[in-house]
């Protein structure tokens, strides 16, 4: 039976499937309608559909190292923090960051396409559709980062059970357990404080503008009466100071406040007769940036009684 549009719309109407799934249902089971409901339902793509436009901002971050060179941080989400905190869920988190840790992929799109470690007859996104099915919650791989050290090594820091994830490369020509341990406190700094970059090296002019012209609005509030070049000095202190506690290096160190963190990475590096140059961080909270979806009970129950 040839296999029309109005047949793979009403398919999608039906099941909340994607339009080629749909299509590739009614080829297979010749057209018939319910037969390709059920073939959907097998593969875990209508339920996994139909979740879709569910939000799902909980979840869990996870970290791997191989071998203190090679590390990936990856953030998978569900709609609630019951079912983060299942064994199963868990335990996909876990091989999704395996995968991220062997993955060549330069994008998520690229390693949702890319054949399922844990079985090579499925795609990351199938494999991903399968744990919807079983759960019952829609869920996501929002995103993955990868980290190879060159010259030096990789650590990583989870805290709160994978609500915040971190890594830290670092160049160093010495390896050890003090050398790691430095960088593990750094990665902790950044779970911590969120700086924006490692140094103010790093910081563009267009940031520096931006920045000032937030602040000198806010002064010409506060200080209406003060002249323009007072005022511009003050923007210099206010910038300065605020440049300090977004670029890691220039943050107070956590653990002890008498030094900067630049501070107290060098005194770990002449310790350990080396140089230690913090070149990356990557820093992943679970559902930053996402809008999390707020249930008004009362709106609800009122709109199903037509009131």
């Amino acid at each position: 039976m040839a296999v029309t549009a109005a047949m793979v719309k009403d398919l999608r109407e039906i099941t909340g499937a994607g339009m080629m799934d749909c299509k590739k249902a009614l080829n297979e089971t010749n057209g018939d309608m319910d037969e390709a409901v059920e073939y959907l339902r097998k593969n875990g793509q209508a339920k996994a559909e139909k979740k879709a436009g569910r939000i799902a901002a909980e979840g869990l971050v996870k970290v791997i190292v191989k071998e203190d060179k090679i590390a990936a941080v990856v953030e998978v989400n569900s709609e609630t923090d019951f079912v983060a905190k299942n064994e199963d869920f868990q335990t996909f988190v876990s091989a999704v960051a395996v995968q991220a840790v062997n993955s060549d992929s330069a994008n998520i799109d690229a390693f949702m396409e890319e054949s399922w470690n844990a079985d090579s007859s499925k795609s990351v996104k199938e494999a991903l559709n399968d744990k919807i099915a079983v759960i019952g919650e829609n869920l996501s791989i929002r995103r993955f980062e990868k980290v190879t050290a060159e010259n030096g090594c990789v650590v990583s820091y989870l805290h709160g059970g994978g609500r915040i994830g971190v890594l830290v490369e670092a160049e160093t020509s010495v390896v050890n357990d003090a050398v790691k341990e430095a960088l593990v406190n750094v990665a902790m700094q950044v779970a911590a404080l969120s700086p924006k970059y490692v140094s103010q090296a790093e910081v563009s002019e267009e940031y520096k503008e931006r920045e000032k012209e937030i602040l000198l609005a806010q002064a010409k509030l506060e200080n209406p009466e003060k002249p323009d070049n007072i005022i511009e000095k003050m923007i210099i202190g206010r910038l300065n100071k605020e440049l300090k506690e977004v670029c890691l290096l220039s943050q107070i160190y956590v653990k002890d406040g008498d030094l900067t963190v630049e501070k107290y990475i060098e005194n770990v590096g002449k310790a350990e007769g080396t140089a230690i140059t913090v070149k990356k961080f990557i820093r992943f909270e679970t559902g930053e940036g996402i809008a999390k979806k707020e249930e008004n009970f009362a709106e609800e129950v009122a709109k199903q009684m037509g009131m």
